[in-house]
């Protein structure tokens, strides 16, 4: 209340963080179910493909992986942002679906 009148009031406390074990704890509070499918692009989405593919029944987990320069913005292993290291490997141990943009995809934008 302000001068007697109702206003809506945003506090400063972050719900949660969407990134690494954020995102898992955003898709339960928000859908209260595990998937059964996910999709990232980079490390900060392990967290949530574990997860998804540590429940019970048929699970999927893909990962796109940016390698088209020319195309797109392309991150990796050694890039200063959307670093994808960690979840590439956990992929290749577990047998997730990786795609690789550069060789996978004939278009990326539709105006192309």
């Amino acid at each position: 209340m302000q001068d007697g009148i109702p206003v809506p009031v945003k506090l400063l406390e972050i719900d949660f963080v969407n990134d690494n074990a954020g995102k898992p704890a955003g898709i339960q509070k928000h859908i209260s179910r595990r998937p059964i499918a996910s999709f990232g692009n980079s490390d900060g989405d392990l967290e949530m493909l574990q997860w998804t593919t540590a429940g019970t029944g048929a699970r999927f987990a893909l990962l796109v992986h940016h390698t088209d320069t020319d195309r797109e913005w392309a991150y990796d292993r050694h890039s200063t942002f959307g670093r994808l290291d960690k979840a590439l490997d956990e992929a290749i141990v577990k047998g997730w679906t990786v795609v690789d943009m550069k060789s996978d995809w004939q278009r990326v934008f539709s105006f192309e």
